[in-house]
């Protein structure tokens, strides 16, 4: 190679020494990230050296340095030089269509504002679209020969440059799988393109590798940028060190670097299984800097395109919004950090979104030990850990499937434990009614804050019920005391007019569960649920019984006056009161039958003698000219 001499030229050997320092290889764990409950984890990283990857793919391709001639500025005064180079190598670094030779080190004009200000996730103004007719295309192209046939069957679409990178992320995207073997191969070589393209498969370094030769050839300016990432394997707070562990890309269009990440766009890993699924994740295409950095951190701090760049320590302490997160329209998350600290046994969260979104929480892979209530805008969630220690708290979202997705992740440090908090297991989430309570069919609750305290154990919750919606409700506790064949034995449940009311007893102090489940009546299937209400009584004096058990034939309009306990006393006469709606007869029947008489104010009325039964039944005739009697309400008798 013959070396120019001029007053800033260097050596052909420190060339090599400064470029193979700034390019350092990386072999660490494949990153990984969960992207929902269903232990889905999406592909972060690889094992291959990067830097070194790089020098061997221009060596598998033939890129030697022959014939070339070579300047090198260098500028001693920067504290991280850069190397402005003239290269006119064959095919090592080719041209790209304006005869540029070698894409350029991004500089201070290269920053994007800092912070992200909420109005887009891109770098760069988009109309996704814009590009419908194009990825269609782009993911329909298939292999025919080699690369550059390839790159010019994608380009028969793409007008611009950035459609011209478009067509081949979403190529790359849909058609190259992640390789798990690779992955877990220290020593694996560099992937050659026309490995990649036989195979379908390739690690991080392959992905970015291939991004890059075919933006070459498609005349963008591209580049492979190594780094740390947060993934799978990924501790909140933990260090990083030593060997990088990914690759991804940037790009150059409209006179400014922007970034990319096929190898987490391209699909997900299932943790137990090993196998790979594709799920395209449009998030990782010219994502802004400010998010980019939150999981990525390149190895040479102006590929962050921020200004001020942020420092190591801070990308490891920072807090760490997985992609998720904003793909379902989060804003924002309070505490903005990952380490927090219960205050008092208790510990919250906010997040703000730009839409109604559901969410829910894991405290230690657990739906459980906290109160999670949704807002027009995002959610409050309070948590109070059972014990002292570090616990993993996740909070999941909701987008428009009916899967669950991982956005955010705490480290939660409990120095002090609440023992008067201790929540239902089966308080599920959410708590309160809410936007989602009122798109259900239920409006303008009489309770609607979450929690209701009542200091002789007995409560009445109502609420609007639109049309065509049929409500029901069950009472849960932690003391096993009360059985699935009775939870809804302590409520009673009335309708008045257009709104629903539940007249709850509790069976004695504690907390509780109310759960409120709805259904279309016309259509089949089980009842939803919507959301609960903790109930709590601190009265160890309270001893409710069960309100009388009521069948198929209790019409929603009907009234129970008395008697509510469904356990009348033995030996006594008990009255009756009821207002039922539609019917020409009603009676009381236990060891004899009583008749029950209509009164001017529309109740029927009577009493009914206990002695010598074990059971009592209310008992209609809904058509005078029939003799059917129907059964609509039952009570126990207490044994002598």
């Amino acid at each position: 190679m013959e070396l120019k001499k001029d007053s800033n030229s260097v050596s052909i050997d420190m060339l090599l020494i400064v470029h193979s320092e700034k390019r350092r290889a990386a072999q660490g764990a494949h990153s990984d990230r969960q992207a929902d409950p269903g232990a889905l984890l999406q592909r972060r990283g690889g094992l291959q050296g990067i830097g070194n990857g790089l020098r061997r793919w221009q060596k598998l391709e033939g890129n030697e340095l022959h014939g070339t001639q070579l300047t090198v500025e260098v500028h001693p005064r920067d504290a991280m030089p850069q190397l402005l180079k003239k290269f006119s190598l064959a095919k090592c670094l080719q041209g790209d269509k304006n005869g540029n030779t070698r894409p350029r080190q991004p500089g201070g004009k290269d920053a994007h504002a800092y912070p992200w200000d909420r109005s887009s996730l891109k770098s760069m103004p988009l109309d996704l679209r814009q590009f419908e007719k194009l990825d269609t295309y782009a993911s329909q192209v298939t292999v025919k020969s080699g690369l550059d046939e390839l790159v010019s069957d994608l380009l028969q679409e793409a007008h611009s440059d950035l459609e011209r990178v478009r067509a081949i992320w979403i190529w790359i995207c849909h058609h190259i799988e992640y390789d798990i073997e690779a992955a877990q191969e220290k020593d694996r070589q560099a992937f050659k393109p026309t490995d990649i393209l036989r195979t379908q498969k390739t690690n991080c370094d392959g992905y970015a590798g291939l991004f890059e030769k075919m933006c070459r050839i498609a005349g963008v300016q591209c580049m492979t940028v190594p780094g740390y990432s947060k993934g799978f394997g990924y501790q909140t707070g933990q260090s990083f060190s030593g060997e990088f562990d990914h690759a991804w890309n940037a790009v150059y269009l409209d006179g400014r670097w922007h970034l990319v990440d096929s190898t987490w766009g391209s699909g997900l890993v299932d943790s137990a299984t090993s196998k790979f699924t594709f799920l395209y994740n449009e998030f990782y295409f010219l994502t802004h800097p400010a998010l980019f950095i939150e999981d990525h951190f390149p190895d040479n701090k102006n590929w962050q395109l921020l200004k001020p760049p942020q420092s190591l320590r801070q990308f490891e302490n920072n807090m760490y919004h997985k992609s998720e997160f904003y793909n379902k329209g989060m804003l924002s998350a309070h505490p903005e950090t990952s380490m927090i600290k219960t205050v008092n046994g208790k510990a919250m969260v906010t997040i703000e979104s730009c839409a109604p979104t559901l969410f829910m929480f894991m405290l230690n892979g657990k739906q459980e030990h906290g109160l999670l209530s949704l807002r027009k805008n995002g959610m409050k969630l309070e948590v109070y850990p059972p014990t002292v220690g570090t616990h993993k708290l996740q909070i999941f979202a909701k987008g428009n499937s009916d899967i669950y997705s991982s956005v955010l992740e705490y480290t939660l440090k409990c120095n002090y434990v609440d023992d008067t908090v201790q929540l239902p297991a089966e308080l599920h989430q959410p708590v309160g009614p809410s936007w989602f309570s009122e798109q259900m069919g239920i409006t303008k609750p009489s309770h609607p804050h979450p929690i209701i305290h009542t200091s002789d154990g007995r409560c009445s919750v109502s609420f609007g019920v639109e049309e065509g919606i049929s409500v029901l409700a069950s009472l849960h506790g932690d003391d096993g005391l009360i059985t699935e064949e009775t939870q809804r034995r302590y409520i009673f449940q009335l309708q008045r007019e257009k709104r629903t009311e539940l007249k709850v007893q509790l069976p004695h102090a504690g907390k509780f569960a109310l759960k409120i489940f709805v259904k279309k009546r016309q259509e089949a299937g089980n009842y939803i649920f919507v959301f609960n209400y903790l109930l709590c009584c601190t009265n160890t004096k309270v001893n409710w019984p069960m309100f009388p058990e009521s069948f198929g034939n209790w019409g929603q309009d009907n009234e129970l006056l008395e008697p509510l306990t469904g356990v009348l006393p033995a030996n006594r006469n008990v009255p009756f009161k009821l207002k039922l709606h539609g019917i020409a007869k009603a009676l009381v029947k236990g060891q004899d039958t009583w008749p029950l008489t209509l009164n001017s104010e529309g109740y029927w009325e009577g009493s009914c003698s206990t002695a010598g039964c074990q059971e009592v039944y209310v008992m209609v005739l809904e058509n005078a000219n029939h003799n059917f009697y129907s059964y609509i309400l039952k009570y126990k008798v207490n044994a002598q």
